[in-house]
């Protein structure tokens, strides 16, 4: 996380047409967004200081510096709200030497019988490293198919972003790296094993994923549909809902709805259900 509020400011920054914020652009321009001096001006800091912040320099700007730089740079609420945890995770480290928090792979025995109360529907557990942690019988029939499960720590980005099988599995494949690789910056909350990893997926994947870390994505939808192409039943559009654990460490619990009848009667085929046992969530 070292630098990361700095080079969050300066993605933003070089994704910032000068339009969005009232200046003219222009083809000579060689930035590919605002000028450093631009949103030194727009937010009434000075050039230096700015620069100090994009440079890592400066790790602990004050509340009414990020929220001008936020106004200056137009951020919506994703945006501004990472911003804030940066700036929170870089104050903590100063206070609290060795508090980063730490990875967990520990699901609750409850966390584990909900998702066996969970009969109907796939659901599973992750961590801020999309490591999926624990499941039910429905996702295990849905994923293992796929190859989400394979190896004996099956984790969905490294899963989209390294497997073959992703390509296929997913009617919009794109959008689901950039899905993963969102959630992945927006929960990393200054643990070092997120940066290891995210070392670990550029050497392996290179371009396909630094190219969307370099751009810093956080808007990450905990709610929407995915598409997916399985082997053994066809095409499945699946609602899905992400639900935040309380008292457990940075843990989440998805759930997969089917979104149309035809997926609904497909799910009932492959978990082998009495047909109609699962209704669809949306037309």
């Amino acid at each position: 996380m070292d630098g990361e509020l700095g080079a969050f400011l300066r993605s933003r920054r070089e994704a910032t047409p000068p339009a969005r914020v009232g200046l003219p652009g222009g083809a000579r321009r060689r930035t590919p967004g605002l000028r450093r001096a631009e949103l030194a001006t727009l937010a009434q800091v000075s050039v230096e200081y700015l620069t100090r912040l994009e440079q890592g320099r400066d790790t602990r700007p004050s509340p009414e510096i990020l929220a001008a730089l936020a106004d200056a740079l137009r951020l919506d609420d994703d945006d501004r709200e990472h911003l804030r945890q940066l700036a929170a995770v870089n104050h903590n480290r100063q206070l609290c030497a060795g508090g980063r928090p730490s990875v967990s792979r520990t699901v609750r025995p409850t966390v584990r019988a909900l998702l066996d109360a969970v009969r109907d529907s796939p659901a599973y557990v992750v961590n801020q490293l999309a490591d999926v942690l624990a499941w039910n019988d429905p996702f295990d029939r849905l994923a293992r198919p796929l190859g989400m499960l394979d190896g004996a720590r099956p984790n969905l980005t490294w899963y989209v972003l390294t497997d073959e099988r992703a390509r296929d599995s997913y009617g919009d494949w794109a959008g689901a790296a950039d899905h993963q690789v969102a959630e992945l910056h927006r929960l990393r909350r200054g643990d070092p094993a997120t940066d290891a990893f995210a070392e670990r997926l550029a050497r392996t994947v290179g371009a396909p994923f630094t190219d969307r870390w370099q751009r810093r994505p956080v808007t990450a939808p905990g709610a929407g549909l995915r598409e997916l192409r399985h082997p053994e039943v066809g095409a499945l559009r699946l609602a899905y809902e992400t639900l935040e654990l309380t008292d457990a460490a940075h843990q989440w619990l998805v759930v997969h709805l089917p979104a149309d009848a035809a997926t609904a009667a497909r799910l009932d085929r492959l978990l082998d259900r009495r047909p109609g046992r699962l209704r669809a969530v949306s037309g």
